[in-house]
């Protein structure tokens, strides 16, 4: 096997296909990405870690079909180093040899038959399309809220629940739930549940690959998903379980509306927050009575009082949060202005936009008897 590629293009599909190689494994394998010439002139890379894998197809020149499993950090470290330049890579029997301008390195690869079977997407799949900045956006907006305790099981996911005309994605951890909704064109009703870790590497993978096709595919059956943009192709197993019937959690009454500038509140929050750190559950108190809300913090190392206007309709309350889920929230709502519904000290706090349903914030407050 051998062939020639530019180095940046080469080091820019390895940056991205390396999102799926496993660093907790015992397994060698998994710990290299395979290198695959079967098509002329193209070579295709690929890495997994049994619940994501990462397909990337690359033009090359000067080549003869072969494969390989290169190590995937030293083989990416020298890539990485190398200069500026046309990289030939030659390999014989497992032995790598890579050469640019005046530098020279050889390693030692694996046998390609030993990199696991990844299979592809069954006959039996429904294709739905979305828009890149859409979906990554969407994620952005959620994946905070899903568990990162792997005894939770389901939690841990992100649900994407689609409809005829809108799509939700939900994740809920026990403590908050996220729930953002779009707009979109779909042929039948369908109920995804993706790893919010996964997730997040989606994210990042579509952020990063810097194509200017904004149209992504994804290709679900019932136990796998595959999202093809430009010449990257992600695979996941989709998780299996009921997740929760989110509509039901969503408080239905509330004696206190509040209407408030996001970045005031935020900033106020963050302020607070450094005291939080030092006590219990990041724990702030909002207190909001007339149009002023305060937010107090205290431990063993001071106190701190901040004051944020707000238009309130409702019942004065005296109500505990954990700043940092607070700020996950507020952080995630882009909007200037913002509205949270209370009902009582011990009910969770509901977080919308001004107009619309575009998405639902909903917190657990922490108890603050003894604050």
């Amino acid at each position: 096997m051998k062939f020639s590629c530019d180095q940046q293009v080469l080091n820019k599909a390895l940056n991205i296909v390396s999102k799926a190689v496993s660093t907790r494994t015992t397994i060698p394998t998994l710990k290299g990405i395979l290198l695959e010439i079967k098509e002329e002139g193209i070579l295709t890379m690929t890495a997994s870690d049994m619940d994501i894998s990462i397909e990337e197809k690359l033009n090359v020149n000067s080549y003869e079909s072969g494969a390989v499993i290169v190590p995937a950090k030293l083989f990416g470290d020298v890539i990485r180093k190398l200069p500026s330049g046309e990289v030939s890579i030659n390999v014989e029997e497992e032995k790598i040899n890579i050469k640019c301008m005046n530098a020279e390195f050889s390693l030692i690869g694996m046998p390609a038959d030993e990199f696991p079977n990844i299979k592809s997407i069954e006959e039996e799949s429904r294709e739905i399309s979305f828009d890149k900045e859409m979906l990554v956006n969407m994620i952005r907006k959620t994946s905070f809220a899903a568990s990162i305790d792997q005894t939770k099981g389901i939690v841990t996911g992100v649900l994407i629940d689609i409809k005829p005309d809108y799509m939700n994605m939900v994740a809920i951890d026990g403590y908050r739930m996220a729930i953002v909704k779009e707009d979109i064109v779909s042929l039948s009703d369908d109920k995804i549940i993706i790893s919010g870790r996964i997730m997040n590497e989606i994210s990042k993978i579509l952020t990063e690959t810097g194509y200017e096709n904004n149209d992504i595919k994804m290709v679900v059956t019932d136990k796998n998903a595959a999202i093809y943009v430009d010449n990257v192709k992600i695979m996941t197993r989709l998780m299996v379980g009921e997740f929760i019937r989110y509509n039901d959690i969503l408080p239905k009454e509330f004696r206190l509306e509040v209407k408030v500038n996001r970045g005031d509140l935020t900033e106020s929050i963050e302020r607070a927050s450094l005291l939080s750190k030092e006590g219990k559950n990041n724990l702030i108190k909002l207190s909001i009575r007339n149009n002023i809300m305060t937010i107090t913090s205290h431990s063993e190392e001071g106190n701190v009082k901040e004051e944020v206007l707000v238009e309130k309709t409702g019942d004065d309350i005296d109500i505990g949060f954990n700043s940092k889920y607070m700020l996950d929230i507020l952080r995630a709502a882009d909007d200037e202005y913002i509205r949270m519904f209370f009902r009582d000290s011990v009910t969770a706090c509901l977080v919308c936009p001004m107009e619309g349903e575009s998405y639902k914030y909903l917190l657990l407050p922490v108890r603050i008897s003894n604050y």
